[in-house]
């Protein structure tokens, strides 16, 4: 008989879904993925979570709420490191670990070690999924099919022509956050399609090559260690030097450690250079009317400092 494999859908699953759903069917599995972030998962992980976790992980614990009765594994990854030197958000680590004490009634959790800070992290993480998995042969071709696969993934995720200059008539807009923040429609109250309506162009942190973010995000003295970090920071500084945006929006989770840096960096790049920001804050709390207020009334200062910055400036 098949055997089941739960996803939540949350947290990595923004960004790692593609080469989870090819390695584990390749493998045989079904895979069985929770629905969207609704109220009624938020309301079954704020029961079941701290209270003193941020949204992003009480949601996190919804999820895993859903797929419990249903499947015959979570699969829920210890992301340590992707990069040499570099490391993931704590709540990362220990995610596994958070659900175990804190849901009762739970299927078998499959909670690879995964740390590409060395050389030999992958088949680490391969071998523990051999024996959580209880797998009896070569994983080695099928890993490889995955890999192939999320690499599609990213090329797809990237523009045709990233640099091209700022169109006169439209603003260009850069929306900054980690994936789950930006990405998961209940917990940014949709914000991307209310944007859509707009006359802007929207562009994320998943547009920058690599090579150009990392590039971008070692300026400082002090490397930034929080592999996600990189990427914000390097995309937006790169999009601010390449004078391609009019503003930024950054998406940030209430309570969120790493963005109590990140901000502050991103914010300081903007004075320097004279490029409005907002920062939405996300939490459980938030309520919609305020949230569109706020977001009208930026872009509202973006347009007019577009138009008449010459006259009167709108931006500090």
């Amino acid at each position: 008989m098949t055997k089941t494999i739960g996803i939540p859908r949350a947290m990595y699953f923004y960004e790692f879904y593609p080469v989870w759903e090819a390695y584990f069917k390749s493998l045989g599995f079904e895979i069985l993925l929770s629905p969207k972030t609704n109220k009624d998962i938020l309301n079954a992980g704020i029961l079941a979570c701290v209270d003193e976790a941020c949204l992003p992980v009480k949601i996190f614990h919804g999820h895993v709420v859903f797929l419990k009765d249903k499947v015959d594994y979570i699969f829920i990854p210890r992301i340590i490191g992707l990069h040499k030197r570099e490391y993931n958000c704590p709540k990362h680590l220990g995610l596994s670990d958070m659900i175990k004490s804190s849901i009762d009634g739970l299927p078998e959790i499959i909670d690879p070690i995964i740390n590409l800070r060395n050389k030999n992290g992958v088949k680490i993480a391969v071998k523990d999924m051999k024996n959580e998995l209880k797998l009896n042969y070569s994983q080695k071709e099928l890993y490889k099919n995955a890999i192939r696969e999320q690499e599609k993934y990213k090329k797809n995720l990237l523009k045709t022509d990233i640099s091209l200059k700022k169109d006169e008539k439209s603003s260009n807009l850069l929306i900054l956050g980690h994936p789950y923040n930006v990405y998961d429609e209940f917990i940014n109250m949709n914000i991307l399609e209310k944007l859509k309506d707009e006359d802007l162009n929207l562009f994320f942190a998943e547009d920058i090559p690599e090579k150009d973010y990392r590039e971008y995000s070692s300026q400082f003295i002090k490397r930034i260690f929080w592999t996600q970090g990189r990427k914000l920071i390097g995309s937006s500084y790169y999009l601010i030097d390449n004078e391609l945006i009019d503003g930024i929006m950054y998406l940030s989770a209430f309570g969120c450690g790493l963005d109590s840096m990140l901000v502050y960096l991103v914010e300081k790049k903007c004075i320097e250079k004279n490029i409005p920001m907002i920062v939405l804050t996300l939490d459980e709390q938030t309520g919609e009317a305020g949230f569109v207020t706020r977001i009208d009334a930026f872009l509202d200062m973006m347009e007019w400092r577009k138009k008449d910055e010459n006259n009167l400036s709108t931006f500090r």
